[in-house]
């Protein structure tokens, strides 16, 4: 019997750590999907914004570092990008991401996706598809986007 006890107690650990390790994993697979949530609403309010030409919320949504490359190559920092999407020649009617996916790697997240947008850009207009990556970091409590890149894809 002594030798029975004996094996439960080295076995005891492994057991306990075979009980408490799926809801460990359980507890982190539903924060990794919150977390994954919080990006895709900062992606559709980064597009509300770039429709609505709010500077004030982009301002909030990106880092003070930002490098943004458009899908024509220009490389913009924040001050740039603001411009760019304030500017008077430029109104966007419809923006919509679609296939978005997030990929964690703790603080920070890489969203991949496509975008369409169109409008009017110096009074004529446009339509565009976009394969775009952004990239995230946490800020305290919340997120702030350090890198964004689009290519042109075909409609």
């Amino acid at each position: 019997m002594a030798g029975k006890a004996g094996k439960l107690l080295r076995l005891f650990p492994i057991l306990v750590l075979l009980l408490v390790l799926p809801d460990a994993a359980v507890k982190s697979m539903a924060q990794s999907n919150v977390e994954q949530g919080r990006i895709l609403s900062l992606e559709n309010a980064w597009n509300q914004a770039l429709q609505q030409k709010d500077g004030n919320a982009l301002k909030m949504l990106l880092a003070p570092e930002l490098v943004y490359v458009d899908y024509d190559g220009t490389l913009m920092g924040k001050a740039e990008y603001l411009a760019s999407v304030q500017a008077a020649s430029l109104h966007p009617v419809h923006l919509v991401s679609e296939s978005m996916e997030v990929h964690l790697y703790g603080g920070i997240a890489v969203v991949e996706g496509v975008c369409r947008e169109s409008g009017v850009k110096n009074g004529k207009p446009y339509s565009v598809r976009l394969r775009f990556t952004d990239t995230w970091i946490r800020h305290g409590e919340s997120w702030v986007s350090v890198a964004s890149q689009s290519t042109l894809i075909a409609p």
